[in-house]
């Protein structure tokens, strides 16, 4: 009991808000990871792992059979599942992708206006130890495997200003990120026609075309990140 009321307090743990200034700082700093070009090659894996979470989550969820997911060194990502090819649960799967950075990003503002910075940290370990059992290769298994080691050792040894820092820099990072892969999507369907995105899927199921698909993307993202700057208090 001792060590389930030690966790519990752990969890429901309340930090103190960060500096105004530290805030911003934190921000720039995301903001750095995702628009430095060699800084984005390497950070956006973050953001490939919740887009293919994102994906899974859904399609069990709708009740489709989830069979694996693969990460990919180009950080590109691939979530099987089988179902119904067509019908609203495989329209929610596509859908929920793109839009899982940003509502994940989203969530967490929520949290840490709150203050369960702590309470966030353990709950991205969890839901990183769900999405590895499910990982399917080996670069996969490496990318969930650092990701959770570095959120491990934060929330373990850091100290709570550190946890601070480091959700803050993990939540604006997924909100801006989240932006910036559905910005590379068009420009990718741009260039090449008959492709295999999530948008191109989505049209060839519902006749809606993909352009349409990325603007719901792309307002969801934007919606996210407004949202989460009202409940972190940096917008009015």
């Amino acid at each position: 009991m001792d060590g389930l009321s030690e966790i519990w307090g752990q969890l429901s743990a309340r930090n103190e808000p960060l500096p105004a200034v530290t805030a911003w700082l934190t921000i720039v700093a995301a903001a750095v990871l995702v628009l430095v070009p060699a800084l984005w090659r390497v950070s956006r894996h973050v953001i490939t792992i919740a887009h293919e979470g994102g994906h899974a989550v859904v399609a069990t969820f709708s009740g489709r059979r989830l069979g694996g997911i693969r990460l990919h060194s180009d950080t590109s990502g691939l979530t099987v599942s089988s179902g119904r090819p067509r019908g609203l649960g495989m329209v929610l799967t596509l859908l929920a992708g793109y839009t899982a950075p940003a509502l994940l990003g989203l969530g967490a503002a929520r949290m840490l206006s709150l203050g369960y910075d702590i309470g966030l940290l353990w709950l991205l370990l969890a839901a990183l130890a769900l999405l590895l059992v499910q990982i399917r290769n080996w670069f996969g298994l490496w990318s969930v495997l650092v990701t959770a080691g570095l959120v491990f050792g934060i929330t373990w040894f850091g100290t709570p200003p550190v946890q601070s820092v480091f959700v803050l820099l993990i939540t604006a990072f997924l909100l801006l990120g989240a932006v910036r892969t559905v910005v590379e999507l068009q420009r990718s369907r741009s260039r090449s026609r008959g492709t295999t995105s999530d948008a191109d899927q989505l049209a060839r199921l519902t006749h809606i075309p993909g352009v349409v698909w990325v603007t719901v993307f792309f307002v969801a993202t934007i919606a996210c990140a407004g949202l989460a700057g009202r409940f972190l208090g940096l917008l009015a």
